[in-house]
């Protein structure tokens, strides 16, 4: 790694798009590195796919290149950055003409019969397993709610970065994500029904 690159990387993101509007390619290259797999974890999960989720990412990217000079440095890369992919995200679902994430069913997606699923409380718990359900239960929400769930429990924004990046209150976020906690936990109760 040259001289150029290890500084670059004790940059914030800020200064690093402050670099790449003054044509500094190294910049993006530290950027990608950042934020390629949270962003690309972001599209495949909002989008179900992961070839779409590559392209979605390299889209992005090279959004980066094209226009950087669409970011204001006095403003926070984090927050602009996922609007860029919510925006994106929101413009697949219209080309798709759907409103909610599709995705082939697998087993694991398969309806739950809770007289054959209930865990006992001793068992130890498939972790893979359950976080397919979460995801699998989430896919059912509208995409207001994935979207928010995901910003804040994969991606771990804060609930002012997820109000500046969908572009609402941050009471409207914290509804969003009391509602979709509350049913997400009564959909998958069979892994701790005693919770209830």
């Amino acid at each position: 790694m040259n001289v150029f690159r290890q500084i670059l990387r004790t940059k914030t993101d800020e200064e690093l798009m402050r670099a790449l509007q003054s044509a500094d390619t190294r910049a993006l290259e530290v950027l990608y590195d950042r934020y390629s797999e949270r962003l690309l974890n972001y599209f495949y999960r909002m989008l179900g796919d992961k070839d779409t989720a590559h392209d979605m990412l390299q889209d992005l990217f090279l959004k980066l290149i094209d226009k950087p000079h669409l970011f204001n440095p006095e403003k926070r890369f984090v927050t602009w950055i996922y609007k860029i992919a919510s925006n994106m995200c929101k413009n697949e679902y219209r080309r798709r003409d759907i409103r909610k994430m599709e995705r082939p069913l697998s087993e694991s997606d398969a309806p739950l019969d809770s007289a054959t699923t209930i865990k006992k409380p001793d068992e130890s718990y498939d972790l893979n397993s359950f976080s397919e359900s979460v995801y699998a239960k989430l896919a059912s929400l509208d995409e207001e709610k994935q979207n928010t769930f995901i910003l804040r429990f994969q991606q771990q924004l804060s609930i002012k970065e997820i109000g500046a990046v969908l572009d609402c209150p941050q009471g409207t976020i914290k509804s969003r994500l009391f509602y979709t906690i509350r049913t997400l936990a009564d959909e998958l109760y069979e892994y701790n029904p005693n919770v209830r």
